[in-house]
């Protein structure tokens, strides 16, 4: 019988800089959260209902989309943390509609409902309903055969698939309502993820034959460990889930910021995989090192105007390889708010 978890999530409360305790060392971060914040009110006023997905470097201009797809909780979240940040009843307002256009995707077929769902409600004071209702439809969908929620068949191609982008966001989801799912969806991932080399990030299972690991994503897209390690600080905080942290330096990347792939030396960076290290490296309590990328980030990829540049969507393809990407400016965003310390609580 799988364990049940009734936890309650209260969503954070973001301070404003007023009511912080001074820390100079710490100036740079607050700057680049509000610059990051003043880009998410630009760009509402830019794509309006639509979703943003990845701008052009050099306008700023963003692609968007209809439903949001699998980032589309990331922009939900980046509004709930101007509304946070602002006070103002017009950027709840906003937030609250934005969380409402995700309500589709509580039944989507798919595993990236962790990430639109949790880190679309993380700072919210609304939505929670959605959330709910995808937490269920996500243990309804776990197979205890496989010991995961499968990748789906939400955006085409097989069902029976794991896929390291399906783990983070999924973790916490399920452990609203069933822990122990939570552990094996975390586990079986970090089995077959790490236990090739190299590394795969995305799996395929067939009944014959069992798992085979799948060229794409490749071996060196730098997401992978990202993602994972992000999953590993959300597993941290589940009972018993200390041992998950000792597998955070196997995934931590030697560089700050990672090349996009590293068959390809000469080729693009990807911030938004060192926003999202930066974030798990916070979580699991390692500091300086987390201080040290987003310092990088700040310092040599985020523009005056907060737009963080040089992400990389897809290289294999050959979209968006040095852009801004909506997934990058939420996972700065939340580390610079944890670092300076401008959110009480959390749900993360």
């Amino acid at each position: 019988m799988r364990a049940r978890a009734g936890r309650t999530a209260h969503p954070p409360r973001l301070r404003p800089k007023g009511c912080l305790k001074p820390d100079d060392a710490l100036d740079w971060a607050d700057s680049a959260l509000d610059a990051v914040l003043t880009r998410v009110a630009a760009t509402r006023a830019e794509v309006g209902e639509r979703f943003p997905l990845y701008a052009d470097p050099h306008s700023g201009r963003w692609k968007t989309t209809a439903r949001g797809s699998w980032t589309g909780g990331f922009w939900a979240g980046l509004l709930w943390l101007l509304a946070r940040h602002t006070e103002a009843p017009s950027d709840r307002e906003a937030a609250r509609a934005c969380t409402s256009r995700l309500a589709d995707w509580a039944g989507a077929d798919t595993s990236t409902r962790g990430l639109i769902l949790w880190y679309g409600t993380v700072f919210a004071d609304g939505g929670m309903r959605i959330r709910n209702q995808g937490a269920r439809a996500c243990r309804d969908a776990f197979d205890p055969e496989l010991g995961l929620v499968p990748w789906g068949s939400a955006f085409c191609g097989p069902r029976l698939m794991a896929r390291v982008d399906g783990v983070p966001g999924m973790v916490p989801l399920l452990a609203t309502v069933d822990v122990e799912a939570a552990r094996s969806h975390l586990r079986r991932h970090l089995d077959l993820c790490l236990g090739s080399q190299p590394s795969s990030w995305s799996w395929l299972h067939a009944e014959a034959t069992g798992w085979t690991a799948c060229a794409d994503p490749p071996s060196g897209w730098s997401r992978g460990p990202a993602w994972l390690l992000l999953a590993l600080a959300e597993g941290a905080c589940l009972p018993d889930g200390d041992s998950y942290a000792e597998l955070a330096d196997t995934l931590t990347p030697a560089s700050p910021v990672p090349l996009a792939d590293t068959a390809h030396p000469g080729g693009p960076l990807d911030t938004s995989a060192a926003a999202i290290t930066a974030l798990a490296l916070l979580r699991l309590g390692r500091r300086d090192r987390a201080v040290g990328v987003l310092k990088v980030l700040v310092d040599r990829h985020l523009t005056a105007d907060g737009r963080l540049l040089d992400g990389c969507y897809d290289l294999t393809a050959g979209t968006a390889v040095r852009h801004e990407l909506i997934w990058g400016d939420f996972f700065l965003a939340y580390a610079l708010t944890e670092l300076t310390g401008r959110v009480d609580g959390g749900t993360g």
